[in-house]
């Protein structure tokens, strides 16, 4: 499957996760983005905790899965400051990983740090190069060119009540909220889609991934759910009517669930089986 999009010469892929991903038993998601990197029995792997408030215990959580599951190595990338984000020996380190990883934590932490820095323009580089560049919670979030931030799940369909800032830009046209359905995001996404119906939301389950493979194609992996939301067909809605607060009325927001083995083409907006997957 996607040979043509996961071999040495492509970019490589990236792979979204929607928190709490299963770390001590089978760990089937983390397993797979070893197993996406160019040289899977000899990958190496960059952790980048920095969205984390315990950084050093978040990296020990990795350091040790990724070791189990056969990683060749596991990099601590520490980096806490913008500073850090130019020191030369961890831009050095990250040109040896095959699997860059983002942990959870704060985006805008995480943003804050990485934006516009050395180490950021090495991680895309070895992107183009064809490592997999992987996060989860908050290292997922940050992953599209625009991200969430804030925004109270349980009355978000509110004009203005979801907050929005610039992300990492490892993929467009696309929002990406994390811990979807155990903290009831639903209607985060549908404000953003409201808003700006060009947006794809893509609404991410624990122990549930997207891999984003060229296309872009999402491919839903782990065992959790992955929700997409689509309001590009979007027929009536009075937001541009409102003050910030008010209640947004829309109609016609689509909505499809994945699980492992299901996929969708974002330019397309088109549901795929496993075999259309498969096909593709």
């Amino acid at each position: 499957m996607f040979n043509d999009l996961t071999d040495n010469k492509s970019r490589g892929v990236l792979v979204a996760i929607g928190g709490a991903e299963d770390k001590t038993s089978e760990a089937v998601i983390l397993r797979r983005v070893l197993g996406l990197a160019p040289d899977p029995s000899a990958c190496e792997v960059g952790v980048i905790a920095t969205a984390s408030g315990y950084p050093d215990e978040t990296f020990a959580t990795y350091d040790e899965t990724f070791g189990r599951l056969g990683a060749k190595a596991v990099h601590n990338l520490d980096v806490r400051t913008r500073a850090d984000a130019g020191r030369p020996e961890l831009i050095e380190a990250i040109e040896r990983c095959n699997v860059i990883f983002l942990t959870g934590g704060d985006q805008l932490r995480l943003t804050h740090i990485l934006g516009g820095s050395p180490l950021l323009a090495a991680i895309r580089q070895r992107r183009e190069q064809g490592a997999v560049i992987a996060g989860t919670s908050a290292g997922a979030a940050a992953m599209s060119a625009t991200m969430i931030y804030n925004g109270h799940a349980a009355d978000a369909l509110r004009k203005g009540a979801v907050k929005m800032s610039s992300g990492l830009a490892f993929v467009h046209g696309v929002i990406i909220d994390s811990h979807f359905l155990e903290r009831g995001r639903f209607t985060r996404l549908m404000e953003v889609g409201t808003t700006n119906p060009e947006y794809l939301g893509i609404g991410i389950g624990e122990d549930a991934g997207v891999i984003i493979h060229e296309g872009p194609i999402l491919e839903a992996i782990g065992n959790g759910h992955v929700i997409i939301v689509d309001s590009s067909e979007l027929r009536v809605s009075n937001v541009f009517e409102l003050s910030d607060g008010e209640p947004v009325a829309v109609e016609h927001v689509i909505m499809h669930a994945l699980t492992s083995g299901f996929g969708y083409d974002v330019r397309k907006r088109r549901f795929l089986s496993p075999s259309d997957l498969e096909n593709n």
